[in-house]
């Protein structure tokens, strides 16, 4: 299923990521929003978690078809993602991601692990408004 991906911190553009994996392997990246998600403050990085009612801003990445293999192994090493481990930080979900333009695509998401998720809920700083940009 080669879904775009919604970004929301390091790699959106301008952030320290977003040249080292995206930068000459996207068709097109467009403002976007998930509903149904609050940001935490996490190491550097923001943690997106599934929570009704609030909204985290970023960009609808949507990668080159010749790159979306080699593009979805290398964000999934980033995030530190393997299919079905508990010691995922991340879990990488398709969600329904709203364009500018209010249409809707559904989009790779790496929310919060739900033992990560637990502990941003307890202990964790949120980002009011959903919105990471320049604080990488």
């Amino acid at each position: 299923m080669n879904l775009p991906f919604f970004v929301y911190g390091t790699l959106r553009p301008g952030e320290r990521n977003h040249a080292l994996f995206l930068c000459g392997r996207t068709a097109s990246e467009e403002p976007g929003r998930l509903a149904g998600a609050v940001l935490y403050d996490g190491p550097g990085y923001p943690y997106a978690v599934e929570e009704s009612g609030g909204v985290v801003r970023g960009e609808l990445v949507t990668a080159l078809p010749e790159v979306y293999g080699e593009l979805l192994g290398a964000l999934d090493r980033l995030e530190e993602y393997v299919p079905g481990d508990p010691r995922n930080l991340y879990e990488r979900v398709a969600r329904e991601v709203t364009r500018e333009d209010g249409t809707a695509v559904r989009a790779w998401v790496y929310v919060a692990a739900p033992a990560v998720a637990a502990g941003l809920r307890a202990h964790g700083k949120l980002i009011e408004g959903g919105e990471w940009r320049g604080r990488g």
